[in-house]
């Protein structure tokens, strides 16, 4: 510390190179983006190069670093309100089963996610690290005002306690405790209920035939067999479209629709994001035969079966997930 503040930047590195991507994960869990994350955190890392000589030692560095980066991200959300251009468009196709309030939500590759330490959470902790990287985890938060958003991250998944994530955000206990209440009403209104039968891990036998056996459904247009993979109580959402199918029969229509408008069966590559598995989209030309990045869609398993499709309609996506604009 004592170099850093003499203007060391190695030594400045040494002291936060150790959080920076459990910090970009945090932010990207605040803000919805992981690009608005990579960016948030090289502010953060600015901010706390510019105010070392602030830094009184009274929480660790970590502490420190956290609550620059809480403070950040609830700037940028004051800043944008994280709403898109038209919050009252509609979705084009069959009327969808409800409409929601829109939100600013974007997949987190994999990639980012293995260079993240293993640290065991603080005492406060009431989700697991890959409960509280999952889509539907982090696309509930996006529907909570900012400072609910940032008292349960810090409390119920980074573990915190009460004391240190009110000085994070510059309040007191009651009113963290009462944030904090609020947020968790509001977000397990909207997961899946509790104690359902967990997804398998990552690459297990289960995860691969399952996957596998939907991408070929859906490589060759067979949209009754995509449907077949489905839970009964399935989802499909579109970020940040308002319009969301629930059932087999509401997802399938939407499918077909989908499938008639684009002419031709998509081709898939296979990724990984929010530590579920994803496939990047390409659809090809119908002159050259060449297929174009076209779009993301992330799957949520239950058991045998996918209970959620979240599809993401920004081809810009693809190469962030290590996967090439075209393939043949």
């Amino acid at each position: 510390m004592a170099r850093a503040r003499a203007g060391d930047e190695h030594a400045f590195r040494e002291l936060t190179d150790p959080y920076r991507r459990e910090l970009q994960v945090h932010l990207y869990r605040i803000v919805g983006s992981a690009q608005d994350a990579e960016d948030l955190l090289q502010e953060t890392l600015l901010a706390a190069w510019r105010g070392l000589e602030g830094f009184e030692g009274r929480a660790s560095v970590r502490a420190w670093l956290y609550r620059i980066a809480t403070n950040r991200s609830m700037d940028a959300l004051r800043a944008s309100r994280r709403r898109p251009d038209d919050p009252r468009r509609t979705t084009e196709g069959p009327e969808p089963t409800r409409r929601t309030d829109p939100i600013r939500l974007e997949p987190f590759p994999d990639l980012l996610l293995e260079d993240v330490p293993d640290v065991a959470p603080g005492p406060e902790a009431r989700y697991e690290a890959r409960e509280a990287i999952a889509l539907a985890f982090v696309a509930g938060l996006q529907h909570l005002p900012p400072r609910q958003r940032a008292a349960l991250v810090l409390r119920d998944v980074l573990g915190f306690r009460a004391a240190e994530a009110a000085a994070m955000l510059e309040t007191s206990e009651p009113s963290v405790n009462s944030l904090l209440r609020r947020a968790r009403a509001a977000l397990e209104s909207r997961l899946p209920a509790a104690g359902r039968e967990r997804a398998p891990l990552p690459d297990a036998g289960p995860e691969r035939d399952l996957v596998g056996r939907f991408a070929d459904a859906v490589e060759t247009g067979d949209v009754d067999g995509m449907v077949a993979l489905l839970t009964d109580d399935a989802w499909l959402t579109m970020p940040p479209e308002p319009g969301e199918y629930q059932g087999p029969d509401a997802i399938r229509a939407f499918l077909r629709h989908r499938e008639a408008r684009r002419g031709a069966a998509l081709r898939l590559l296979p990724t990984r994001a929010n530590a579920q598995p994803a496939f990047g989209c390409y659809l090809p030309d119908p002159e050259t035969g060449t297929g174009r990045a076209y779009a993301l869609f992330v799957l949520t398993l239950r058991g045998d079966r996918i209970s959620a499709i979240t599809w993401f309609a920004d081809d810009g996506l693809v190469p962030r997930f290590g996967l090439p604009r075209t393939v043949r």
